[in-house]
């Protein structure tokens, strides 16, 4: 790695006063521009020696501020290195310790004085996260600001138990904040952006679900933006902990754990604001969780925004009655307070009865309980109707027999040893959240969906291919497509195709896994047992399975389009849009 100053097309573009396009036309046309001396093949790195004498060479007016070569002094030291020395000129401009070489300490201070500390430390943090983009996730300015006056913060105490480099408790004009983040540097960051706007706040660095460092602490307010998909939060180690009112939460359902943390940071009455994938208010795994916040009075909102769900939580006070609805909508972002302060006034179109809720899945997504207008209402019902019907499978017609087949039997360990069945797995520890490879997880292979997850390119990831067996400990599938990566906790088998059908292997493996997980034994997908069969045969066995695997797909698919076309008729009915025939 090189350890001169680098700038990215990003960086060319403004120092020339051009647009990226300018500069991806003087790459392909010009063979004499500089080439890339570090960086990625979609994030290259440039020398800012040989971009200024090529621009020189050609007659390009540029300039490099002060504040621009603050910046490539900071890069130059690396990546690895880049966020903790972010942090090092934070602590430097509120005054702490630093340890900044003092040629780029001065450096700092020049441009403090040149712009002002705030102006200054924030264009450098803008920098860090521009060039961090696919590590570090940001709440979006106008979200964050949504969140902290929907939580009624301004001029109360807050707490973010997430706060990466401090977004949200940027938000509220506060009087007292403190937040938590994993990251030892972007808690320092987020330290230094407060004490430079005269904030009184207490950041701490660690993990929050296994340190929490706050734990006696009870804001009027509370907003979170949790990272998703985090396996390794420690459900083994916290299966015990008070947090958990509502219950336990499962191994795959991290953000129903940030939820229950969230309550426990917040005085009664008052409100909770978090981000949530939207899989969270519908997976089943979620579904008891869900429902004791319902039945306590505490998620009182999930409103649909530009890519996740927004939830909002009440921490009900002793004696108080709890709310017959709960607010579910999709919205832009311009719309959620009006719809907010409608629903608190008990005047809101978008509220949905819990008691209509508590039935098995729990499904709070907005998805499914959007409301067509009177206008489209007999429309919505007739296609939710088609659709039920078309989504309607039929079982596999399978012959009875008297006698069991006596059929001579292998195990998968034995084709493993054949040849005939490589398995796969994916690296112990693996992001799903970021990144540009789509990455299949467990939730996705309950769901029958496509992949949700991604992530970055790294080493000892697997590529699944189209006809591999995908198995996690209650689910199997074959998959249809290729180019999804294997998430954590899931097992492919590649199989030879000459010799072996997939489906017909994925059924097997299907079938011993739901015996495993009714007794007490620990399954062992090696020790799985099948029969010896030509390959049409085995292709015979496989179209079965896969029916059936279609019908349980199916049966999931209808029982949601039933419960969308019973409240659409009801409505339809009642509203005067739909009537009998006569």
């Amino acid at each position: 790695m090189s350890h001169d100053p680098t700038v990215t097309a990003g960086d060319i573009a403004r120092l020339a006063g051009v647009g990226r396009a300018a500069v991806s036309n003087w790459r392909r046309r010009h063979d004499d521009f500089p080439v890339p001396i570090d960086g990625t093949a979609n994030q290259p790195q440039f020398s800012l020696r040989q971009v200024e004498a090529w621009l020189r060479r050609y007659g390009k007016s540029y300039q490099v501020s002060l504040a621009d070569r603050v910046w490539q002094r900071l890069k130059a030291a690396g990546d690895l290195r880049l966020g903790e020395l972010v942090a090092d000129a934070g602590a430097l401009l509120t005054g702490g310790e630093s340890a900044l070489e003092p040629e780029l300490a001065v450096l700092v201070e020049e441009l403090a004085e040149q712009l002002g500390p705030l102006a200054a430390y924030e264009f450098l943090v803008e920098r860090y996260l521009e060039a961090h983009s696919r590590q570090l996730s940001v709440t979006r300015d106008e979200v964050a600001e949504l969140m902290v006056r929907l939580a009624g913060a301004a001029g109360q105490t807050v707490f973010d138990p997430a706060c990466g480099v401090g977004t949200l408790l940027l938000a509220p004009k506060a009087g007292r904040v403190f937040g938590q983040d994993l990251s030892t540097t972007s808690a320092c960051i987020a330290a230094a952006r407060l004490r430079l706007r005269g904030v009184e706040a207490e950041i701490a660095a660690g993990d929050s679900m296994r340190h929490d460092g706050f734990a006696d602490e009870r804001a009027d307010a509370v907003v979170c933006d949790p990272p998703f998909n985090e396996r390794a939060w420690g459900f083994e180690e916290l299966t015990g902990d008070p947090r958990w009112e509502y219950g336990l939460p499962p191994r795959g359902e991290p953000e129903l754990a940030w939820v229950q943390h969230c309550l426990t940071h917040v005085k009664p009455g008052g409100l909770v604001a978090i981000l949530m994938p939207a899989a969270a208010a519908s997976r089943r795994s979620g579904r008891r969780i869900r429902a004791n916040l319902l039945r306590n009075g505490a998620l009182r909102a999930v409103i649909t925004l530009q890519g996740s769900d927004l939830w909002l939580l009440r921490r009900p006070r002793t004696g108080d009655r709890h709310p017959s609805e709960v607010l579910i909508m999709e919205a832009d972002v311009k719309d959620v307070e009006p719809a907010w302060e409608a629903y608190l006034a008990n005047r809101s179109d978008n509220g949905v009865r819990i008691i209509d809720l508590l039935v098995e899945d729990v499904d709070v997504s907005p998805a499914r309980h959007r409301r067509p207008d009177g206008d489209n209402l007999g429309r919505a019902f007739v296609e939710t109707r088609e659709r039920f019907l078309a989504a309607v499978a039929v079982p596999p017609d399978l012959k009875v027999l008297d006698q069991p087949l006596d059929q001579p039997m292998t195990t998968v360990g034995d084709l493993v040893k054949a040849g005939l069945v490589t398995i796969l797995q994916a690296p112990a520890k693996m992001r799903v959240s970021g990144g540009d490879l789509p990455v299949l997880t467990a939730d996705d292979l309950a769901s029958g969906t496509g992949a949700t997850g991604s992530t970055e390119a790294e080493s000892g990831l697997v590529l699944l291919e189209a006809g591999d067996v995908v198995a996690s400990f209650s689910s199997v599938r074959v998959m249809a497509e290729s180019g999804a990566v294997l998430g954590p906790y899931l097992t492919a088998y590649r199989v030879d195709r000459s010799s072996l059908d997939p489906d017909f292997l994925a059924g097997y493996l299907r079938a011993a896994g739901g015996r495993a997980t009714s007794g007490s034994s620990r399954f062992d997908a090696r020790r799985t047992r099948l029969p010896r069969l030509p390959l049409p045969a085995q292709r015979a066995y496989g179209e079965a399975f896969r029916r059936l695997v279609a019908l349980e797909d199916a049966l999931r698919e209808t029982n949601a389009l039933g419960q969308q076309l019973i409240r659409l008729g009801l409505d339809g009915l009642i509203g005067g849009r739909l009537h009998p025939p006569a």
